[in-house]
Parts: structure tokens; C-alpha cells; sequence
């Protein structure tokens, strides 16, 4: 598919189809974005009008079945992944799905099977992004023997402030919408999978600190999806992680995360994606300089579009870790629900 043209049809169009697929897209030679779904006609038609797209369709079972695209872009939330990324995939279609892969290990498993029969088909999931600039860097510490033996890590991530029970509902509050994703837990562990490879089990404790908000349609919307969740992490490789994410920790400090090693630790400072080590016998860390060649950056629109023009595999991220993060947060949400250690992978 090298030299055809590659023509996009767009399923759902919030903020991070706006702000990154639609003009990545735009960029690349031989592309085309041609056509939109999104909830209502009006604001497909306004994306429509803002990108230049000619075709504005009612429904997604049109816009996937028409002739008029070979690739589908997904932007709704997790709730629509499953069954969006299995009727591209039978209409033929190339398919880019935006993360999480999907509410459940389960869903994920199908759509990677059904990927499977179409070998020639492109799938892919937006990644997780934050830690592109250092992920090079991490993995080339831990391959040159820094650490020694990775023995530790300990992850933090604090997105609020102290508990407010008049702040909005968001999708990522209904286990509808969302599924059994939890916070930023699934996006943080995609990161830290490419510098550890996959847990091999995990135990978790999670409190729903604000129960019920008000909802969309003015009434109380009661909610199951934890604010605080302290999970423990055993990788196959090794190291013992401490996750913390919560959105009710007033005063808290920064994200970062520690990695201990028997030779060496590491620091990250999650807001500005710095690093800093030392080693045996130094006295303090220091900052790690990251040359630019070594920084990762944004490059899901090239990657998908090189991908299905055979230039190069995706690999961020691909179905297979997609079901592997899935499977992760399964684990610890049947790990708080019956306060035990669960074991990967699940099947």
C-alpha cells in the first residue's frame, strides 16, 4: 500500500483527535481525512468545517462500511472500542483506536484475536505519551548495568488536590464509559511496562472516597471507580513497584518515581520528565543529561501510517501490550474485590 492513497474516517472527534490526529494527519503526504461520526451531526459537522472533512455521516456503521476510507480513526471512550475496532477490521479497514485499549482483558482479547485473522490489517493504540522524552534512556541504564539488579520502584502520581465532593462528573468516573479503567493507573503502568516488561502479579487496596457527584442528567450519579488506589507490583523481572494514584491527596508532593537498584538509583520527576542517578559510592544524584537523539517524541499519525505502508511495525503501542495493560487492570480490580493477590497473565 505504499503508493495508494490512505483515506481516514473518524469516529468520535473529542480533544485528542482535534489536537493530534487530525492535524498529525494533515501533515503526511498521501493522506486524507475524509469523513466524521461523532454524537451529534452538528458537532461532526463543525470538526467537518474545521479540517476540511467532506462527508459527515450520522452513524458509525455507515461511516465504517462506506467506500469511501481504507483506515478508521477512534476517538470515542472505551465503552465503543470493541465493537468500532471489530467492525473496521471486518469492513477491511486499517484501524487507529485511542487509548484505553478497551473496558476489560476481555474486550482487549477479541479485538487482538480479530486482528489476528487480518494480518494484513494495520491496529493500533494511541499510546501513553508522558514518558517518551526518558523511555530510551531508562531502558539503556537498566541494559548497561546502572542499577545492577533493578530491586525497587516506586511510582506516585497525585491528580487533585483534597477530596471535593462539588467537582463535575467525567466519564472516567462511570464504570459504563470507562470500564475497569481506574484513573491514570493503565496509562502509567504502559509506561513502566516498556523499562520492566509485564507484572507477574499484583495486590491492590482501592477506596471510593467521593460516592455519588452530580450527574449529566441532574441527578445523583453514584460512582464505583476508586479516587485512591495503593497497588503493589511484582514484574517477571524482578523488581517489587509501589503505585500510588489518588485524586483526593491534598498538599501532596510532586509525581515522580524512584527506581532503586543494588549499584544505582534513579529519579523522575514526572512534570518535567527530567532524570536524575547515582551510583555506589556518589554522594548525592545528579542530573542524567538526555542527548536529543535519544528523545522519544509524539509520533502516533507517522507511525500507524509508515506501519501500513510496510516502512515499520507499530510499537506503540500494539495490540499485544494493549491486552497486556488491560490485563493488569483487571488484576488489581479483582485484587481489591477479593483482597488477595492476583496472578499474570490472567489466561
Amino acid at each position: 500500500m505504499t503508493d495508494e492513497t490512505i483515506r481516514i474516517g473518524y469516529v468520535g472527534a473529542g480533544g485528542n483527535t482535534r489536537l493530534r490526529h487530525l492535524p498529525g494527519f494533515a501533515e503526511i503526504d498521501g493522506v486524507e481525512s475524509v469523513s466524521v461520526a461523532n454524537r451529534s451531526r452538528q458537532s461532526g459537522q463543525r470538526v467537518a468545517d474545521d479540517f476540511g472533512l467532506s462527508t459527515v455521516y450520522d452513524s458509525w456503521i455507515d461511516l465504517i462500511e462506506a467506500d469511501d476510507t481504507n483506515a478508521i480513526c477512534i476517538g470515542t471512550w472505551p465503552y465503543m472500542h470493541r465493537n468500532l475496532v471489530l467492525a473496521a477490521l471486518d469492513a477491511d479497514k486499517h484501524v487507529l483506536t485511542e487509548a484505553r485499549m478497551a473496558m476489560n482483558s476481555e474486550e482487549a482479547r477479541e479485538m487482538l484475536d480479530a486482528s489476528l485473522l487480518k494480518p494484513h490489517l494495520v491496529t493500533q493504540i494511541v499510546p501513553a505519551p508522558h514518558t517518551l522524552k526518558i523511555d530510551n534512556t531508562i531502558k539503556d541504564l537498566i541494559t548497561d548495568g546502572y542499577f545492577g539488579d533493578v530491586l525497587s520502584v516506586d511510582i506516585t502520581v497525585h491528580q487533585g488536590g483534597f477530596v471535593d465532593r462539588d467537582a463535575e462528573l467525567h466519564w472516567r468516573h462511570s464504570r459504563d464509559l470507562s470500564g475497569n479503567n481506574i484513573m491514570q493507573m493503565g496509562i502509567w503502568y504502559e509506561a513502566i511496562m516498556r523499562w520492566f516488561g509485564p507484572a507477574a502479579a499484583v495486590t491492590a487496596i482501592g477506596r471510593v472516597n467521593v460516592t455519588h457527584r452530580k450527574g449529566w442528567d441532574g441527578g445523583l450519579a453514584y460512582i464505583a471507580i476508586p479516587d485512591h488506589i495503593e497497588i503493589l507490583i511484582e514484574f517477571a523481572s524482578g523488581p517489587v513497584a509501589r503505585m500510588r494514584l489518588s485524586t483526593v491527596t491534598g498538599l501532596a508532593p510532586d509525581d515522580q518515581i524512584w527506581i532503586f537498584g543494588s549499584e544505582g538509583t534513579v529519579h523522575v520527576d514526572s512534570a518535567s520528565m527530567t532524570v536524575s542517578g547515582g551510583r555506589r559510592g556518589d554522594g548525592d544524584l545528579s542530573e542524567i543529561e538526555i542527548p536529543e537523539e535519544k528523545q522519544g517524541d509524539w509520533r502516533v499519525e507517522e507511525e500507524f501510517i509508515n506501519a501500513i505502508r510496510g516502512i515499520e511495525p507499530v510499537t506503540h503501542t500494539n495490540f499485544f501490550d494493549g491486552v497486556r495493560y488491560m490485563e493488569f487492570t483487571d488484576a488489581v480490580n479483582i485484587s481489591m474485590q477479593r483482597g488477595e493477590r492476583v496472578t499474570l497473565p490472567l489466561v
